[in-house]
């Protein structure tokens, strides 16, 4: 049997092929209840469904912001949600031209007969409910792999275990209509060098796309969410261009061309570095099949959040911040970004979490 051709294949290669749309990306707003949760509690804000959407609606509402997007995860809770004004947020993004997505996976547990390594665990009914959320007007769908480097670590057994969920997941949103992002992220804990975390991010990519093709997915009809090659968060940083030219490389050694674009998370780098970081590769000179975006959580919200305080006469201020980030990351899809424009409070500081959960 060859990769997936089912009645949804067309409108995947046409979905996959928009959200990777040069100068466009992804606000990746699907943190669960819990971690939305911290969010709003380093801001003093209490963790309750009317705040949740307050914020939420703050992001989707910003005048302009959503030309720079070609699409939104969202968490369960969100998909269903409504402005102060009763307008479902799933269609203040389609008459934007923004595309709904849905993170599906239900968080990691430990992988037995490792060193405290995980996997990821959601498969269970997760064909009915992949068929809900597309009903619900979703269109693509977001799994989170984890994986750590260690003396040992990431074990072969974590590295296959992971790259075959994630085929697993992403067979099943295909024949159910949503987009599947394969998302296996490398944590940055640790005090290793770019070498090693460039050796084993191309381990872990070459058995991902293995996997995928194992399990018959159609590559045109899905995206990849990597971490960017960086040293480890206890190790010395490196220039924007080392990080273009070691994760590009690692990129050309595994990921196949038939994909359409790479959409990369900030994984605790601050606003700015990862704009940074994500403008060098767009500048790099070397092949790149696919388009470079992002799908970023922290580093589109960090100083959004500190503008916005929970406070209504907050609002304009918060949504000229989040303007901003999102502007800046869709000119470092192209290769603009002059870097430092209307740094708003926040934008620099780290945003590492050390063996971060949502």
């Amino acid at each position: 049997m060859s990769c997936y051709r089912g009645k949804y294949a067309d409108e995947l290669i046409a979905n996959a092929a928009y959200i990777g749309t040069p100068g466009k990306g992804i606000l990746a707003a699907d943190e669960s209840t819990g971690t939305i949760g911290k969010r709003l509690s380093s801001i003093n804000v209490e963790n309750v469904e009317s705040n949740r959407r307050a914020l939420r609606e703050l992001l989707f509402c910003t005048p302009g912001a959503l030309q720079y997007l070609s699409g939104v995860i969202l968490f369960e809770e969100t998909l269903y949600q409504k402005t102060a004004a009763g307008k479902p947020f799933v269609d203040v993004m389609k008459e934007a031209g923004v595309l709904p997505g849905i993170k599906v996976d239900k968080g990691t547990v430990e992988l037995a007969g490792t060193n405290g390594e995980t996997t990821t665990q959601g498969l269970d009914g997760l064909a009915q409910r992949c068929a809900q959320y597309y009903s619900a007007g979703a269109r693509f769908a977001k799994w989170r792999a984890v994986l750590k480097i260690g003396p040992n670590e990431p074990s072969q057994l974590a590295i296959n275990e992971n790259a075959n969920g994630l085929a697993r997941y992403a067979i099943i949103c295909q024949e159910n209509g949503l987009v599947p992002i394969v998302e296996p992220e490398i944590l940055v804990d640790g005090p290793h060098d770019i070498n090693k975390c460039a050796d084993v991010t191309e381990r872990v990519l070459a058995a991902c796309y293995k996997a995928l093709n194992d399990h018959h997915v159609l590559l045109e009809g899905t995206l990849l969410k990597p971490n960017m090659v960086t040293p480890g968060s206890d190790a010395k940083k490196v220039a924007p261009e080392v990080v273009a030219e070691y994760t590009v490389r690692a990129l050309q050694r595994t990921m196949p061309a038939a994909v359409p674009a790479v959409v990369f998370l900030s994984g605790g780098q601050s606003e700015e570095e990862a704009t940074v970081n994500l403008n060098a590769m767009n500048q790099y000179k070397g092949k790149k099949p696919w388009s470079l975006s992002f799908s970023f959580g922290r580093a589109l919200q960090q100083s959004t959040l500190k503008a916005w305080a929970g406070k209504e006469e907050n609002v304009q201020k918060a949504q000229a911040a989040f303007l901003a980030r999102c502007k800046a990351n869709s000119e470092a899809t192209l290769g603009k970004y002059q870097g430092g424009s209307g740094l708003s409070e926040g934008a620099s500081e780290s945003l590492h979490v050390k063996d971060y959960k949502y």
